[in-house]
């Protein structure tokens, strides 16, 4: 049985190189239009490309009988050696959906050279078939992010069915883990990172301009000033949940101290009775019974405490009687993910998530998610990848139809903003 293909155990061939450093050399003095013109006739036509020397060694790779195995890699990168010449530069950003597009165009049916047939069929062939990789899925989804950043239209509603997938820019926590794949290189992964942050920073802003709009307006509706509200510049609610809902959250997630114990607060009393010489079954207990704190009573005495006990305690049991140490902690922790969200390795199964959506609603299942957060912050890329792969699960489903999944994205963005990043709101009113 022949083994997939890993791009770690490949070796660079002279014939990818030649491909490589002719786009090299094209991408840096041509315009956009011209190198997808390029790339279109040598990729998708496979016809009327000027530089016979390219062409040739396109057609020793296309001859491997491994091609099919490994070509998402070649053409992949040939996208990205493109990407990363454009993705620097703000107005030629735009051609990278276009070229991404253009990865699904029909081929051209011009006279094809009777010489190459057989290697224009097989081109043709690996190239229809890259649009199942999860190369190709990374590609549209940077795609969507640069249109959306580009993009002047209003945002959608909640109540607008659209593809999730469309709605990736929303949500920065998933870009490092639905935009970079196994081969993508250090630029590539750079760039990530940076409309990561821009991303994540522009969503704070927008949400603390609402909740200082909102404030205004409660202040000025308390004394009366109906002119002083109408006179007030409009700022939109930044999320997909309506005002009243995205309120609520802003209170739970934001929580002031004379209102009760934030998030913050049980996390750090929870800390402080674990310092040292605790066993790592004590914690395993101790873990237990600060999740179950904040779970509806109701909910807490059904299967769930029966399951979530049982799956703490099982939990690298052969180390109960170790001291707890910052290892075991990530990894428990880690572990609960698997069990609260998804376990990437057990076929996706999220029962229990969609469970305790159902009960507990999706305010207090992030708020479960979020305490175990604040006890070991290294988790933070695992409750990610974790929803990554929910959102690769349900990408081509209706936004409408996963709207429990549209909540809790929404919900965990808030969330992360408000005790991860620079949005502080515990002095405030949200009204």
């Amino acid at each position: 049985m022949k083994t997939k293909a890993t791009y770690n155990n490949r070796i660079t061939t002279a014939d990818e190189q030649r491909l490589y450093s002719h786009l090299l050399a094209c991408v840096a003095v041509e315009s956009p239009d011209a190198m997808i013109d390029r790339f279109q006739s040598l990729f998708l036509d496979g016809c009327g490309y000027p530089d016979r020397d390219v062409v040739a060694a396109l057609d020793r790779l296309l001859a491997s009988p491994e091609i099919e195995e490994y070509f998402r890699f070649v053409l992949n990168r040939c996208c990205h050696i493109l990407i990363n010449r454009w993705q620097t530069n703000t107005q030629l950003q735009p051609a990278i959906p276009i070229l991404v597009e253009l990865l699904e165009s029909v081929p051209n049916d011009r006279v094809l050279e009777l010489s190459r047939s057989r290697s224009v069929r097989r081109l043709r062939q690996v190239t229809h078939g890259f649009r199942d990789t999860e190369q190709y899925l990374a590609l549209k989804r940077l795609a969507r992010i640069i249109e959306a950043r580009h993009s002047a239209l209003p945002r959608p509603r909640q109540a607008e069915a659209v593809p999730l997938g469309s709605l990736i820019n929303r949500y920065p926590y998933l870009y490092e883990h639905c935009l970079v794949t196994e081969d993508s290189d250090l630029q590539h992964q750079q760039y990530v990172r940076s409309i990561q942050v821009e991303a994540q920073h522009k969503f704070e802003v927008d949400l603390t301009h609402y909740v200082t709009y909102r404030m205004r307006q409660g202040r000025l509706h308390r004394q009366g000033q109906t002119d002083g509200i109408q006179k007030l510049r409009v700022v939109p609610n930044p999320t997909l949940l309506n005002d009243q809902d995205l309120v609520s959250s802003l209170k739970h997630f934001a929580r002031r101290r004379d209102h009760g114990p934030s998030y913050r607060d049980g996390a750090q009393r929870f800390l402080l009775t674990h310092n040292q010489g605790a066993s790592f079954r004590e914690f395993k207990e101790d873990l237990f019974d600060y999740i179950m704190a904040d779970v509806n009573v109701g909910y807490s005495q059904r299967q769930f405490k029966s399951m979530l006990e049982d799956h703490l305690l099982s939990t690298f049991s052969d180390s109960d009687g170790r001291p707890v140490d910052d290892f075991l902690r990530v990894r428990t922790c880690s572990n609960l993910f698997n069990f609260l969200v998804v376990d990437p390795t057990a076929g996706r199964q999220h029962y229990v998530f969609l469970d305790l959506i159902n009960n507990l609603g999706p305010v207090q299942t992030t708020g479960l998610l979020l305490r175990i957060l604040l006890i070991c912050h290294k988790v933070k890329p695992f409750l990610e990848r974790r929803f990554s792969v929910l959102f690769n699960h349900y990408e081509t489903a209706s936004s409408e139809t996963v709207a429990w999944l549209v909540n809790m994205f929404e919900n965990i963005n808030i969330a992360l903003s408000l005790n991860f990043g620079s949005v502080d709101l515990s002095h405030t009113h949200s009204r």
